[in-house]
């Protein structure tokens, strides 16, 4: 029966899900429920959640659109069991995609899973069952959390169990709902009560046509709402024979939906196709389920026993647990599939002589192949964390039996130490190749972030390693670098030197830090060839040829790159100051801020950052580039960027449903002038307050092309007129201890998931923000009209340049940030010793107005601007160099 619907029901997981009068039956999984499955109970009893998703993944890979997910039983902790559960189903998309039906008798239990669960769900049940009081303050909190609800057909007298009783509950539920609570109507589910049939006694002979007529009365007569049921139940009296109970549901559902019903309660495995169905059967079954024939029942019994035991229960495709033991472990972990690696780790380690023999033998052979499809780009970083954490998994099952043995454990390829230096929080690149060695039998000692040269040193020594890895995002990292390398080579480390990291290169490497060790020192541009590197340094019969070319290699390399600066033309910081960036100011339009002064952001959600987001940078954090949305249909990785993609957006679900991560802001808009050419003087009511220094480009360029410093884009204090600058700080906390979360689980994959969307919230926090700023507070673009992809594109009117970056490279200037805006005490936000910012997902700036204000590089500088620049900011020649050497060109 097509019902005329004004509004439609809409329910998410990671995807939506519309019901209206064109929908075909929403079929709702019915095994992840205690109640109902005892080989859930068990599992979930046991604590065995991992096996319990899978029967969460096989209710959907077999049709479910819906899954219904019940704790209730009197030896589980079932507020916790539904908090955990929901939480692990979040971090799988293949399963998050569906919304969720939180079951349970227990209000406490159904709150507990509104609290955590992700898009918009259905809650299972209320009813008229304890009075009107309690039905409408559970209605309204259920209302308050944004869900649909499921109304059973039940009040004070007790279950409807005829078609008057039926109808009635329905009526009376409904106008409370509509007219007292103002529960959207679309969003109210009845259940009307499916009881068994053909149980042998009178009274139940009309279970299934009363609640088939009563499906027909609720949809003509109650507008917008849907019906369910759990289809299950009508089949109750032929327990263990599959046979029939998948015809009868078939049959009853063919009928019900014919009336209205458009929602079930089913395990899809156990539908039978209604016109598959045996015509001998179908009649027997129709006869009961419409209560067609005085005798229906007896014939069904009947012809029931001549077909029990031949049903084949219908499963999703799992053909490759059919091969051999060694073939079940590597489609594992090629796949990244944790579900039955434990089972099949346990079996090998009952055949294998020794625990140990299980992890050289059949994961390692597991793990070569992912070595190999990686090695051959058939697989990606993604994939092979996630190979990663099936591999740990198992590792942790063998590891107490292994102990149990004192055996000793499998000696590693090689032991390298991971660690990013001084100063500097950034670690997803570390962390992935952490990741991408140890799948490849390497021990990592990974000592973290913020790393002082004297603890990398103590422990290399300590671990006795065979290498040393070094990662670094800000500049003054590169320093940090050069010094370890200087102080290994003054005590005689004899291990490999691997540097990493965004501001990292060869060019750096080989003419900064290779002249200043002995051995081997390498660049590593991405994790993708980490593995085949430390490979070369480490193998015995071949190494000191392929450290002795990388040595001729960086020593060429470092005579082409100082004959190349030196060819360079420079010209003095006067003389560049002359060929300055000239704007009109006496016609160059100004506007004054709607909103001066500091202001803090601590309440904005999560949501209203998503549309910032740009994309692009968090496939290269996986070593997958391409631009977004391009990336995913590229004929190289885009099925992976694909996959990767949708577990991006199930955690970014997660995040935005649970709050795990909070953003804060804070920024401020000021009178400002240029002072000094290349000085930039805050001001608060006429006092200067602040000074930012800026840099200025001193290559020489042709006639009428200017040296350009940011200072250029402020009017300066001789023009009298009064211009404005902001500077602004955001950052999102709690990425750090939910990655870690992660990682105590042995699970890196989304442990780097987190960080790396944590980084792309807070890049999108600062285009929210500059988009406030422009539209609202300063208001200097107050009609602005752009899209996402224009503000990657930064068609946007002003500049929001970074110190750090290329326009301003010294982070020294964030601490006069720092100051001005006093973010630490107001937001949390700290510096290191190298001026990074913790939390490591953070950004901080400046805002420049004028129509002609441009980003731009400033390239390499000379000895007296450094020298200008100390003077300037009243630091030392050595301090300022230290600051700047990146920049230095050399002379």
């Amino acid at each position: 029966m097509k019902v005329k619907q004004t509004k439609y029901m809409r329910l998410s997981g990671l995807e939506p899900l519309i019901l209206n009068e064109n929908s075909n039956f929403i079929n709702v999984g019915e095994r992840t429920n205690v109640a109902g499955s005892r080989q859930f109970l068990r599992l979930i009893k046991d604590e065995k959640f991992d096996e319990a998703l899978e029967i969460a993944r096989h209710q959907v890979d077999g049709g479910a659109q819906i899954i219904d997910i019940n704790m209730d039983d009197g030896l589980i902790d079932g507020k916790e069991a539904m908090i955990r559960f929901l939480n692990l189903i979040a971090a799988e998309p293949d399963i998050s995609k569906v919304p969720i039906m939180i079951d349970s008798s227990k209000w406490e239990i159904i709150e507990a899973g509104l609290q955590v669960v992700q898009g918009k769900c259905v809650v299972n049940s209320i009813s008229l069952k304890e009075g009107e009081e309690k039905f409408i303050w559970e209605a309204k909190q259920i209302k308050r959390y944004g869900a649909a609800v499921i109304v059973m057909a039940f009040d004070e007298i007790g279950q409807a169990d005829n078609y008057e009783r039926r109808i009635e509950i329905a009526k009376r539920s409904y106008d409370i709902l509509v007219n007292k609570v103002h529960f959207p109507p679309e969003d109210i589910i009845f259940d009307l009560n499916i009881f068994p049939v053909a149980t042998g006694m009178e009274e139940h002979k009309l279970n299934a046509l009363d609640f088939i007529k009563a499906t027909k009365w609720v949809r003509e007569n109650l507008p917008n709402v849907s019906v369910s049921g759990g289809v299950s139940n009508v089949s109750f009296s032929f327990r263990g024979n599959d046979t029939v109970r998948e015809a009868m549901h078939s049959v009853f559902l063919y009928h019900a939906i014919q009336a209205g019903m458009n929602m079930g309660i089913v395990n899809p495995a156990l539908l039978e196709v209604y016109d598959e169905i045996p015509k001998d059967l179908l009649e027997r079954v129709e006869d009961v389920i419409l209560n067609r024939r005085e005798d229906a029942t007896e014939r069904l019994l009947d012809f029931a026993e001549t077909v029990k035991g031949k049903s084949v229960e219908k499963t999703a495709d799992l053909s490759w647990r059919e091969g051999s033991l060694q073939d079940k472990i590597t489609h594992a972990l090629v796949k990244g599939i944790d579900a039955f690696i434990i089972e099949d780790v346990e079996q090998a380690r009952q055949q294998a002589t020794k625990p140990i023999d299980v992890i050289e033998g059949h994961l390692m052979i597991g793990m070569n192949v992912v070595g190999d499809l990686f090695g051959a780009g058939k697989m990606f970083l993604p994939q092979v964390v996630k190979s990663a954490r099936v591999m740990k998994k198992a590792v942790a099952y063998l590891n107490p039996f292994i102990e149990a043995e004192k055996s000793d454990k499998q000696e590693p390829v090689g032991k390298i130490l991971m660690a990013t230096v001084k100063g500097d929080v950034h670690d997803i690149g570390k962390n992935i190749v952490s990741v991408v060695l140890a799948c490849n039998n390497y021990e990592i000692v990974d000592l973290g972030v913020m790393v002082p040269p004297e603890k990398i040193i103590e422990t290399a020594k300590k671990e006795n390693v065979d290498a040393i890895g070094l990662s670094g995002l800000i500049t003054p990292s590169l320093d940090e670098m050069v010094y370890l390398a200087k102080e290994m080579e003054r005590q005689n480390f004899t291990v490999p030197l691997l540097i990493g990291g965004a501001t990292t290169s060869k060019a750096h490497t080989a003419v900064k830090i290779d002249p200043q060790y002995k051995n081997a020192v390498v660049h590593v541009n991405d994790a993708s060839r980490a593995v085949t590197v430390v490979g070369d340094l480490l193998n015995k019969k071949t190494s000191s040829t392929y450290v002795a070319n990388l040595k001729k290699e960086y020593d060429e390399f470092r005579i082409q790159f100082l004959k190349r600066g030196k060819e360079k033309n420079y010209i003095s910081i006067a003389e560049a100051r002359k060929r300055k960036y000239a704007i009109d100011w006496k016609n160059s339009k100004i506007v004054k801020p709607k909103e001066l002064g500091i202001q803090v952001f601590e309440q904005l959600s999560l949501k209203e950052l998503v549309p910032y987001i740009d994309w692009s940078p968090f496939f290269r954090s996986w070593d997958l580039h391409g631009k977004f949305p391009a990336i995913l249909t590229d004929e190289i990785v885009g099925n992976q960027a694909t996959e990767l993609f949708e577990d991006a957006q199930k955690m970014l679900q997660q995040i935005i449903s649970k709050q795990q991560l909070k953003p804060k802001a804070i920024f401020g808009l000021f009178e400002a002038n240029t002072i000094n050419d290349d000085d930039i003087a805050i001001y608060k009511k006429e006092k200067e307050i602040a000074v930012f220094r800026t840099l200025r480009q001193q290559l020489s360029k042709r006639e009428g092309i200017p040296n350009i410093a940011l200072a250029d884009f402020i009017a300066p204090k001789e023009s009298q007129k009064t211009d404005y600058m902001g500077a602004f700080c955001v950052a999102i906390f709690g990425a750090q201890e939910l990655a870690e979360s992660y990682r105590a689980k042995e699970d890196d994959y989304n442990g780097i998931m987190v960080q790396a969307i944590a980084d792309r919230f807070a890049e999108a926090f600062a285009e929210y923000l500059h988009h406030q700023i422009r539209t609202k507070h300063w208001g200097y673009a107050k009609d602005e009209q752009l899209t996402n992809d224009d503000f990657i594109q930064e068609k946007y009117k002003g500049i929001r340049p970074a110190p750090g970056y290329p326009a301003c490279p010294d982070h020294l200037e964030k601490e006069t940030i720092w100051n001005l805006l006093d973010v630490e005490n107001q937001i949390g936000v700290t510096l290191t010793e190298s001026l990074a910012m913790w939390p490591a997902a953070a950004v901080s700036g400046y805002y420049f107005a004028n129509e002609e204000a441009k980003y731009f590089g400033l390239g390499k500088i000379t000895q007296d601007q450094v020298a200008d620049y100390a003077n300037r900011k009243g630091i030392s020649l050595e301090k300022a160099k230290k600051w700047l050497f990146p920049s230095l060109a050399e002379e």
